[in-house]
């Protein structure tokens, strides 16, 4: 693939050179919507299986750019591995596909979180159920292989392997997502001032473009922006539940950065101190959420539909809500970030960052991947992890099959 350098207009529209990681909308959401019926394990377990879906299995990208999108979704509010999958529909249909793959990976696990709500569920507490605890060590085998894979290329020599190293060892004394964003920051800038890589071909630095110009990038930023200002004064104005709800799940999706379980102290906040809702109809939502596919911020669904006067309406505007600072931020960021990262002085800093993606992963499966997947469960669930590895990573099994394997498996005998 040639590289993709934006011209200096601020026009920076897909190339020809582009044409062959096009694809088609439908493509993408036939690919994400199997995702989000499979993906199991929480956002770190989502970035593995996407890259073994796209820099594996269907090459819609390289490991290097792949961990540059990482790496930019990573520093942004909101949810990474969403975040990432925006990006990837994005860089092969368009604005489309970016549409396309978050309505396919969300939807399975919004429709079950609404059913769970208005009590078509009746499944009760799913945290030891075997299948459950089966897709648990599925997830273990998933985030390994990914961990693995990303290391060889982002971590290739010593110095970038020590800067993993100290990333990793930080997350894992300060786990908190404030921390990982400022060691990753860090890492950043040890690679500025330290790292001196060869630099990467065309064909391994690869284009993460859209089609998005940076003038639309800074339009969809001030966007951003400005709901995030005008969302409260109109939910204070305006005695309208749905700009309520609105404004409530807007502002959760744009102030939390690491996704997953860090929103869950602002939702509660928000929902059960307020008297949205009670208590018990918050854990019962977020012990559903745990036990289903695709991205915990689906809560947001459960939430929606279980507050007073939510309903439908409720579900659909708080799902929205707090996903489009998640798309707002996505697709406006990326054309900066496209060339911010064809610059050598960027790339040093971009191979840093690349090195503390990998460290903050590795951190992750250690904890809370592999302590809830294998240690929270015992000797048959390291077995059914370990054999997921294997097919992984020596049998070239996809990632669903394991997932599936492992939730019989499982439901059998766990």
């Amino acid at each position: 693939m040639a590289q993709h350098t934006p011209p200096d207009d601020g026009h920076d529209a897909a190339s020809s050179g582009d044409d062959d990681r096009r694809g088609g909308v439908l493509e993408v959401f036939l690919v994400f919507l199997r995702l989000g019926l499979t993906s199991f394990g929480g956002p770190v377990a989502h970035l593995g299986y996407f890259r073994e879906a796209f820099v594996e299995r269907r090459r819609w990208l390289t490991e290097r750019a792949y961990g540059d999108l990482v790496a930019l979704c990573q520093f942004l509010p909101g949810p990474a591995s969403s975040q990432v999958g925006m990006a990837l529909g994005m860089r092969r249909a368009g604005t489309g596909g970016l549409l396309a793959a978050w309505v396919a990976f969300t939807l399975p696990s919004a429709v079950l979180m609404g059913a769970f709500a208005y009590g078509i569920s009746e499944a009760g507490d799913l945290a030891d159920a075997g299948w459950v605890l089966g897709l648990k060590a599925a997830a273990v085998a998933v985030v390994a292989h990914a961990v693995l894979g990303m290391g060889r290329t982002l971590t290739p020599d010593l110095p970038r392997l020590l800067v993993a190293a100290a990333v990793l060892t930080a997350v894992l004394l300060v786990p908190h997502p404030s921390a990982q964003v400022l060691v990753l920051a860090l890492a950043g800038l040890v690679g500025l001032l330290v790292l001196r890589p060869d630099p990467p071909d065309a064909e391994e630095l690869d284009s993460l473009g859209g089609g998005i110009s940076r003038r639309t990038g800074a339009v969809l930023l001030g966007t951003f922006a400005l709901l995030l200002a005008l969302l409260p004064l109109a939910a204070a104005f305006l005695d309208d539940p749905s700009l309520r709800l609105a404004d409530v799940f807007y502002r959760a999706g744009s102030l939390v950065f690491g996704g997953g379980h860090v929103v869950l102290p602002l939702l509660e906040a928000e929902t059960v101190q307020t008297g949205m809702l009670g208590q018990d109809e918050f854990l019962a939502g977020y012990g559903a959420a745990q036990a289903l596919p695709g991205p915990l911020f689906t809560l947001a669904t459960f939430l929606g539909a279980a507050a007073e006067g939510g309903g439908l309406l409720g579900a659909v505007v708080a799902t929205v809500a707090i996903f489009l600072p998640a798309g707002l931020l996505t697709a406006g960021a990326l054309p900066f970030w496209e060339r911010l990262r064809t610059s050598l002085r960027a790339r040093r800093a971009l191979d840093g960052l690349n090195a503390g993606v990998v460290g903050i992963l590795t951190a992750a499966l250690i904890t809370p991947v592999f302590t809830a997947g294998v240690l929270e469960t015992g000797w048959i669930a390291a077995g059914i992890a370990a054999a997921g590895f294997l097919a992984l990573q020596f049998g070239k099994v996809p990632a669903w099959a394991v997932v599936l394997a492992a939730a019989g498996i499982g439901w059998a005998v766990l």
